[in-house]
């Protein structure tokens, strides 16, 4: 079976970048078959999104959802024609639906995890932290019982920790050796269970073959030029992923919003109009009492001149303060009881830049009560 999308070979082995090799993707293919119905699928580590698309065709693409997240941008650029749907951003950083794909095609990143700056890993568990694991535990719960898993990974990653969650998890669990060699790669293949479904039996022969591989006691077979089992039928799916989306923005994607929505510029004289209009005058001429209430309250404000040269910048406010009154009282034992009482208090105040030239004040915030 011939690949419809060959590889950009530039991109290879680039910021962690690990692809799977074209001869071990075709013959991963062959180990897999279509389920009586619409399919979903997910590469939570798509790259340029071709493992996920030729998936999807080798499944009959009219069938077949495919999802794909990706952390580069230009790959991601890449992946989106290929896929139905795809995300750029960090896997942890998304909120995808669970137990929602009848197949999970993963080829994690490679390495140990790093701390970040509150020392925290954000790994759950007793083995060594690495990218492969965190990967498994965070997409796990998105593949559906009887969903296939492709697991794509170093076969040094294969500590007890990692075989033991694949035992509990999957059964028909198959280990091959990738077809391209350079980096030590191993195919698993699985069918997600309930763990009170496994055959207890086949269970411990299974975990100790992975671990025998992993710890470089035993080598896996390549994988076979033509599948020699009954092939992985991929379930198909009752409705599509509900929720499938970035947690925070793209950085592209809020450009976008910006241009469309141009700010709060559209909005302006909605919002600020009214400063901009002149104030009409009020019917008769305020009293002393009226000017003191709108000044303290803030709706006078501006430049004053007296008639004696003197120029204010002033600003009205009003604050609350509270009074403490304490009463006392006899009680009739002959203690003396004591009560606080506090009353809220309204307290105008009025704050003037002197701006009057030659002034002992001039350039001095003055407050008036």
């Amino acid at each position: 079976m011939a690949l419809m999308f060959p590889r950009l070979a530039r991109n290879f082995i680039k910021n962690g970048y690990f692809p799977t090799d074209e001869p071990t993707l075709e013959r991963v293919l062959c180990a897999l078959a279509p389920g009586d119905g619409p399919m979903c699928i997910l590469d939570p580590c798509a790259g340029e999104g071709v493992a996920i698309a030729e998936a999807a065709h080798a499944l009959g693409r009219g069938e077949v959802k495919a999802f794909a997240v990706e952390y580069d941008a230009e790959r991601a650029r890449h992946a989106r024609p290929l896929v139905d749907r795809c995300i750029h951003g960090d896997l942890m950083d998304t909120l995808i639906s669970r137990q929602s794909f009848g197949l999970l095609w993963l080829n994690p990143p490679y390495g140990d995890l790093s701390k970040d700056a509150n020392g925290n890993i954000g790994y759950q568990g007793q083995g060594r932290a690495r990218l492969e694991k965190l990967f498994y535990q965070k997409t796990l719960p998105l593949l559906q019982y009887g969903g296939v898993l492709v697991f794509i990974i170093p076969s040094y990653v294969l500590d007890a920790e990692l075989t033991g969650w694949l035992t509990r998890h999957f059964t028909e669990l198959r280990i091959y050796r990738a077809v391209e060699t350079q980096f030590k790669q191993v195919v698993i293949l699985g069918r997600r269970v309930r763990q009170r479904d496994q055959a207890s039996n086949s269970v411990k022969e299974v975990r100790a073959r992975l671990l025998q591989i992993g710890q470089g006691d035993m080598e896996a077979e390549e994988l076979p030029l033509e599948w020699p089992f009954p092939p992985y039928t991929v379930p198909a799916s009752p409705v599509e992923p509900e929720h499938f989306y970035r947690v925070t923005m793209e950085a592209e994607q809020f450009a976008d919003e910006v241009g469309r929505l141009q700010g709060l510029w559209p909005s302006l004289d909605t919002h600020l109009g009214a400063a901009q209009q002149s104030l009409r005058p009020p019917a008769r001429a305020l009293s002393h009492w009226h000017l003191a209430l709108a000044l303290a309250a803030g709706a006078i404000s501006g430049v004053v001149k007296s008639k004696t040269g003197r120029v204010l910048a002033v600003k009205g406010d009003t604050h609350k303060e509270k009074t403490l009154q304490t009463e006392y009282a006899e009680r009739e034992d002959g203690s003396v009881s004591e009560t606080r009482i506090l009353t809220d208090k309204f307290v105008p105040v009025i704050r003037a830049w002197d701006m009057t030239p030659g002034s002992p004040t001039h350039g001095e915030v003055l407050t008036i009560r």
